[in-house]
């Protein structure tokens, strides 16, 4: 859990480094590890009122940071053991007098956890942003028995095992309650396996303004960029004012995908809702929902009054679904792709080269398999950092993307990238990425930016299932027809 406003910055590791190196000669003392540390040791003070604590320090400079929090809440009267995994010869300089301070004080170090310990809190500062292989053996078992304690875990910085940049497990990885991350947030904590492993997630800038050192190219997606999306409507208006949108798929056997987009379009304010099935034998009208214009497939070419078309849910991968995919990429419409259409547009160069030289915007909604096939990578590449494979898409499509998941992130073309921080578990049933298309078609139908209808859509639609499971509607259970009406209460709200 991350409580952030709406485009707080974003760095990877790289980046950090940087503004560490920038900020460390020209910031007054303390430093940034006593910073960090004392930062830190608040944090533990808030979650442990009392007791005893058990820190355990790795190698390097994570290590010392662990050496100063146990430093201040032996001040503090707490009771403090403290592991060291490293030593203290190689240690790195700030890190080496962390070290020493801790032992000038009266403190002493064990080489591993002692046996029926008991502790209120741990403090994980093994490994930070500086992580560079997989975690096996003593440390892999080291990890595995905090966990096991099953008491509560600050980790600083970001869990131990995590990966900074890609928020993959590299092996055995704590699973904290908090962590305390320095200076900006980091892609790890906030998507992949981020969100499972870290907490609650506590920013401590340090004192450094990260944003005068270096730009973020990444930012948080958060509420705000609702207002930006959709402002307010005017009394004087009529379903023209709301624009049109065109749903193209429904194959045999999928109908209900794209009627889902289609009714996700209509209650997120779409004038108009025309749905071209390519199933011959589905039924002409909706009887759930009579606003559709259902119609044959295509027909949607021919009408001349569309703002935005989506084009996947229930397509299937037939000769008719590829002819229908190359006449929507002819047309100058924003343009929603998604499910088997990405799929038709992996394996086709042609259709890759149309998409790409083409005037309209498009956007692009992979799951992380649709994502591994554009690429021509495997899944678990795509998976193991997110934030570059949305950034390769879109370079490579010259398309808005958003490779959906656990902390969805988006990318631009221009190179921008975004974390969503909305959603649950309860979103992992069918149908949830046909109600995604309807919704970002809707918000480009009613004159919204491909950026801002990408940013809002998904962060909507994440919180509309937020807001179901809030009143006790899912995780388990949640349907994808259920998003489609929270989302029209939330943005409403």
């Amino acid at each position: 859990m991350v409580s952030v406003t709406h485009n707080a910055p974003v760095y990877r590791t790289a980046e950090i480094r940087a503004i560490e190196s920038a900020t460390a000669a020209a910031l007054p003392q303390p430093g940034l590890m006593a910073r960090a540390g004392l930062a830190a040791a608040e944090i533990a003070r808030s979650v442990a009122a009392s007791g005893r604590v058990l820190v355990v320090a790795g190698p390097g400079n994570n290590g010392g940071d662990a050496f100063v929090v146990a430093l201040h809440l032996k001040a503090w009267f707490y009771k403090v053991d403290v592991v060291f995994a490293g030593n203290a010869i190689k240690l790195p300089p700030d890190a080496k007098a962390a070290h020493a301070a801790w032992l000038d004080c009266g403190g002493t170090t064990l080489p591993s956890i002692p046996k029926n310990g008991a502790w209120d809190l741990v403090i994980d500062g093994l490994f930070g942003i500086g992580l560079q292989r997989d975690i096996s053996g003593e440390t892999a078992a080291l990890i595995n028995t905090i966990n096991a304690f099953g008491v509560p875990v600050l980790a600083l910085d970001l869990p131990s095992g995590l990966d900074s940049d890609g928020g993959c497990m590299r092996g055995p990885t704590i699973k904290a309650a908090h962590t305390v991350t320095f200076i900006a947030l980091k892609p790890g904590l906030l998507t992949g396996d981020g969100p499972d492993c870290c907490g609650q997630i506590h920013v401590c800038d340090l004192g450094v303004d990260v944003e005068s050192i270096k730009a973020a190219n990444g930012h948080v997606t958060g509420e705000d960029i609702l207002r930006a999306a959709l402002p307010p409507r005017r009394a004087n208006s009529h379903k023209g004012s709301y624009g049109s949108v065109g749903v193209l798929g429904g194959a045999a056997g999928m109908v209900g995908a794209a009627l889902l987009a289609g009714r996700a379009a209509l209650y997120l304010g779409a004038g108009r809702v025309y749905v071209g099935l390519l199933d011959a034998q589905a039924p002409g009208v909706d009887t759930s929902q009579p606003e559709l214009m259902l119609r044959a497939a295509a027909d949607i070419a021919g009408i001349d009054h569309l703002n935005s078309l989506a084009i996947g849910p229930g397509l299937g991968q037939s000769d008719a679904a590829r002819e229908l995919l190359r006449a929507a990429l002819k047309t100058k419409l924003p343009l929603v792709i998604d499910a088997d259409a990405l799929n038709l547009l992996a394996a086709d160069s042609a259709l890759q080269a149309t998409l790409f030289n083409r005037s309209g915007d498009n956007i692009l909604t992979p799951h992380p398999a649709e994502a591994a096939r554009l690429l021509g990578y495997s899944t678990s590449t795509i998976q193991s950092d997110r934030v570059a494979s949305a950034c390769e898409i879109a370079r490579r499509y010259k398309s808005h993307v958003v490779l959906k998941g656990a902390g969805s992130v988006c990318a631009s073309p221009e190179g921008l990238w975004f974390i969503n921080t909305s959603g649950n578990p309860g979103m992992a049933s069918a149908g949830m990425g046909d109600v995604l298309s309807g919704i970002i078609a809707a918000l480009l139908a009613q004159g919204a930016s491909a950026s801002n209808a990408l940013l809002a859509g998904v962060y909507l639609h994440g919180a509309a299932a937020d807001d179901l499971v809030a009143a006790g509607a899912g995780p388990i259970g949640l349907t994808a027809g259920e998003v489609s009406l929270a989302a029209r209460r939330r943005i409403n709200r």
